[in-house]
């Protein structure tokens, strides 16, 4: 397929071009700076919707001049592209860039006839993450059902962005799916930050005691391309496994004692319930950090 990939420059968008391209996608990314990948990049202002719809309409490439056919079409759009958390920036503009560009991707790539859009959303649109003080879930383990009612002005813009793709699919009937990422560790991380997780469990509260590693994500969005007719779709996407080393009881028992617990659990299962995307897209995370770290 050739992919349309907005940024492709940060942490998540980096893996996940590498493993679109050993699958034999032709992906361009579109961001503000260059990504240092052997793909083929346009360097824009996704806020600027004049240049997202021209982006995605023009030649990217010399080699795309030789056919002598024209501006070859888009299969697909990833967006990744996104102020990545709040406190980097002032809260508005975070929020601003974060709901503009998702609109001026998703209606280009409408308008242009790209039959499907896959989207970076997030675990902080469940209210836990960057909540002021302590936030609980409803319920664990959190699937795509539980409430999503955040207090902050990224996980706000998350809410909205899905807002608008549904509002997108239900008009035009392509396929639109949301992808809400747990916290997106590089395999350099395990080794680097794991062993303060092991040592104190509590750091992992906020992200919900889960995680997805780069590459398991990178094979999530090729899921995604692979799997036509769903419609809008929201899939959380995380590893099988927790990122601490206690059990899911002592998860329980220390940090969820009032909440209520809707099935068994293994004993290092995810309490950010990725059940939806084995089940609809195929799913299969292979990696973890147990397997460098004991």
């Amino acid at each position: 397929m050739r992919v349309f990939f907005t940024g492709g420059s940060g942490k998540a968008g980096k893996w996940s071009i590498r493993h679109l391209q050993e699958k034999g996608h032709s992906v361009v990314n579109a961001d503000r700076v260059p990504s240092g990948l052997d793909v083929s990049e346009l360097l824009i202002d996704l806020c600027d919707a004049g240049q997202v719809i021209g982006a995605m309409s023009q030649f990217t490439d010399f080699p795309e001049l030789d056919a002598g056919t024209g501006v070859p079409r888009y299969d697909a759009v990833v967006h990744f592209a996104a102020v990545p958390r709040v406190m980097i920036g002032t809260d508005g503009e975070c929020f601003r860039q974060n709901t503009l560009s998702t609109y001026n991707v998703i209606e280009a790539a409408i308008k242009l006839g790209i039959p499907k859009v896959i989207f970076a959303s997030s675990e902080t649109t469940y209210g836990v993450c960057f909540a002021d003080g302590e936030v609980k879930p409803d319920y664990v383990p959190v699937d795509e059902d539980h409430l999503t009612v955040p207090h902050d002005s990224y996980a706000m813009s998350k809410i909205c962005n899905e807002a608008t793709a549904r509002s997108f699919q239900a008009r035009t009937g392509c396929d639109i799916y949301g992808l809400r990422l747990n916290n997106v560790i590089e395999p350099h991380e395990y080794a680097e930050n794991f062993p303060a997780f092991m040592k104190d469990p509590a750091t992992r509260r906020r992200n919900i005691f889960g995680y997805i590693d780069a590459r398991d994500l990178g094979h999530m969005v090729d899921c995604c391309l692979s799997t036509d007719g769903l419609g809008y779709q929201i899939f959380n996407v995380a590893n099988d496994d927790m990122s601490v080393a206690i059990t899911s009881d002592e998860v329980i028992a220390r940090f969820y004692q009032d909440v209520p617990v809707r099935r068994s659990m293994r004993p290092d299962e995810t309490f950010f319930a990725n059940d939806k995307a084995k089940k609809m897209v195929g799913f299969a995370p292979k990696h973890s950090w147990r397997d460098v770290l004991s």
